[in-house]
């Protein structure tokens, strides 16, 4: 049943892809969609692209390692959504519409000299190849391993396997089919995150039995709501997980879809789709750790718990759904990051020149470096994930906030601000963490923000 629930689902996202591939005709169809998208798929694509596997196995495993105090990761990504729905999507909708943009980086680069764009453009598409490559080959490795999972091939064949599905549906249907898909995939997550948190729930004995559970293992640090030696660090603990959330207006894979929006007037109900799917996705994640943390405190790999206790909970046909969740979570982020990192190389990189034959040659040739990479190097690209979704944040995020709220930045300054966003991230990235790599990921952003609002110019 488990082999079945699987198939199925690969076999609809290809069917997804050569529905799209109708609707596709030239490039603002394969990068945007015609930009005829609706507040629904916007809303679900935005959300299923931003939340790769780590939304349901790294949430919930670090619930079950952290204990209480994993509930500060639900305000803090909370807030990105927050940020993203309520200032960035209203504003950027219709800008990017005005000035034609196909993708962030050009919509960062407009209203400048002809020389500064190209410098702006080259290097926003540098920056997004660099922390793409990596990011996609490890959602690579990842939906190898669920497809390993259920059916009995080797790991390198899975990798193949699952690449190769992804590749097809987004070399099809361009944003169309990434966009229709990760609605579809963004609905079996939400699925996952009602149906399994519930079940553990109804397990352990519910939110009592949970808490009891908790303080019969005997470890004081599960209880605490910051586990810090003092308010200090604590405080810095907790600022370092808001800055995941301060990271949101950055990601070019999240932000295309305010771009893609038909109608300005759509952003207030895709508004509260998001909003209501990230508050049931992330509170379900935090439930199922702590739940599973009473039910399991053995377990060797707490990112496995959802899939463990999905196994152990749920009839075969709702686990084989949830597998497919995790499997929806990876590709649902692959294929938004495939997609722009194509776009980086065939329309920012050559600002536009390119033919729709040229993205679909450059989504596959990256994608063959991804599979490459997952299949060699699979530890260090794991581990760089969340510094790719960093990078992006602080070099995108701080002068697309000033650009949106005050109309212009001088062309140094948009230059300096993602630069120094980039570069001092990845420099950061190699010294010792503090709580919540606070330093890594508030910095850059910072300094980044106070050089693009230096350099400001009002219309």
């Amino acid at each position: 049943m488990l082999i079945a629930t699987m198939l199925a689902y690969l076999i609809a996202l290809l069917a997804i892809g050569a529905w799209a591939q109708k609707r596709t005709h030239d490039t603002a169809d394969f990068h945007l969609a015609g930009r005829k998208m609706g507040p629904w798929v916007a809303a679900l694509s935005a959300s299923a692209s931003s939340s790769s596997a780590w939304t349901l196995l790294g949430m919930s495993g670090a619930a079950y390692a952290w204990g209480l105090s994993a509930i500060w990761l639900v305000p803090a990504i909370l807030l990105g959504f927050v940020i993203n729905w309520v200032f960035i999507a209203p504003r950027l909708q219709p800008a990017s519409h005005a000035n034609g943009a196909l993708t962030l980086v050009e919509f960062l680069a407009s209203d400048t000299d002809p020389k500064t764009e190209r410098r702006l453009r080259a290097l926003g598409a540098l920056i997004i190849l660099f922390c793409f490559t990596f990011y996609v080959a490890s959602q690579f490795q990842a939906a190898g391993t669920a497809i390993g999972a259920a059916l009995p091939i080797s790991s390198a064949l899975a990798i193949a396997i699952g690449a190769a599905i992804v590749i097809a549906y987004v070399f099809l249907g361009g944003f169309w089919a990434a966009s229709v898909t990760d609605s579809l995939q963004g609905l079996m997550m939400l699925l996952v995150a009602l149906v399994l948190p519930v079940a553990a729930l109804v397990a352990v004995g519910g939110f009592s039995g949970m808490m009891e559970g908790l303080r019969a293992l005997d470890d004081p640090a599960l209880l605490r709501w910051a586990d810090q030696p003092n308010l200090p660090l604590a405080v810095l603990f907790v600022a370092g997980l808001f800055g995941i959330g301060l990271g949101y207006p950055g990601q070019p894979h999240v932000v295309n879809r305010f771009m893609a929006l038909e109608k300005a007037e759509s952003v207030r109900v895709a508004r509260m789709v998001a909003l209501t799917w990230a508050a049931l996705i992330y509170t379900g994640m935090v439930l199922l750790g702590w739940a599973g943390r009473a039910l399991m405190p053995e377990l060797a790999d707490g990112e496995s718990l959802l899939l463990v206790l999905a196994a152990e909970l749920l009839p075969a046909v709702i686990g084989g759904l949830v597998a497919g969740g995790v499997l929806a979570a990876i590709m649902s982020t692959a294929d938004s990051q495939l997609l722009v990192a194509g776009s980086a190389v065939s329309h920012d990189l050559k600002r536009g020149r390119l033919s729709l034959t040229a993205d679909r040659i450059v989504i596959i040739l990256l994608g063959i470096a991804a599979v490459i990479l997952a299949l060699f190097f699979p530890a260090t690209i794991f581990d760089r994930v969340l510094f790719a979704w960093q990078g992006l944040g602080n070099a995108f995020g701080p002068l697309l906030i000033i650009l949106l709220f005050y109309g212009g930045v001088q062309p140094g300054h948009r230059l300096a601000a993602m630069l120094t966003g980039f570069t001092l991230t990845v420099a950061l990235s190699f010294t010792p963490n503090a709580p919540g790599d606070a330093i890594e990921r508030l910095v850059p952003l910072i300094l980044s923000l106070l050089i693009a609002w230096a350099g400001r110019v009002r219309r």
